[in-house]
């Protein structure tokens, strides 16, 4: 069963007919939303669907900025810290998987990527926070290290961090946007932003197994998978 529409909900499609299985990947899909009932509204959902489908392996994703000290008052992210909270204490059999930044087909303007791609090609005005890092991971690789854990039925009860190895720097996403779509942003550098490191340890030990590598065009690479017809 899955629970939802978009990105992730659309990559895993082959959960749509497992019975035991519940993939929760509706809700805010705005990390910059500070709309109380929209989070209202994902909490009453996702209570329905505990509810509806009781027993089954409940899957939710939630976010790695729960670390990212810059964002500890988000709406968003003390929503998330509330939604994990609610899910250890009255789920059984769930899986909590905190999602870095996404990069795949999507029209979301919200996505990370996608935010600055829009605004690039609309010729609008970036900041660019100096000291800021960002962790992105494709939406394959995301699913491939979800779907084993899911198959394997190992670490189940637990929150896993699905994440690249290594953190970019703002500055360096802009500039192998700006070469990919061969249009330079107009930007302001500020001098904000932070580095927090993410652990990956649960799932590093698979990167080799299932052929993900985090090599230095790994970035590039999403860019030329996914958003070639930007």
């Amino acid at each position: 069963m899955v629970i939802g529409n978009g990105m992730i909900a659309n990559r895993f499609s082959d959960y749509r007919e497992d019975s035991d299985t519940v993939i929760f990947a509706s809700g805010v899909s705005n990390s910059k939303d500070t709309v109380e009932e929209h989070f209202t509204r994902e909490s009453r959902l996702l209570e329905q669907t505990l509810q509806q489908y009781p027993g089954k392996v409940f899957v939710y994703f939630s976010t790695c900025s729960v670390e990212d000290p810059d964002l500890a008052s988000a709406p968003y992210v003390i929503h998330k810290k509330k939604t994990e909270a609610f899910i250890r204490n009255h789920v059984s059999n769930y899986y909590l998987f905190r999602i870095s930044n996404l990069a795949g087909t999507s029209n979301n303007p919200y996505t990370l990527l996608n935010y600055f791609i829009f605004n690039i090609l609309g010729n609008q005005p970036l900041t660019i926070w100096k000291n800021a890092y960002r962790n992105i991971i494709g939406v394959d690789d995301m699913f491939q290290l979800i779907n084993y854990f899911l198959q394997q039925k190992v670490n189940r009860n637990t929150t896993i961090n699905i994440a690249n190895m290594a953190n970019y720097p703002v500055p360096y996403i802009i500039a192998t946007v700006e070469d990919h779509l061969g249009k330079k942003a107009l930007a302001t550098v500020v001098d904000r932003g932070d580095d927090y490191k993410i652990d990956v340890s649960a799932t590093a030990p698979l990167f080799g197994q299932l052929g993900i590598r985090f090599d230095s065009q790994y970035l590039s690479s999403l860019l030329k998978k996914y958003y070639h017809s930007k």
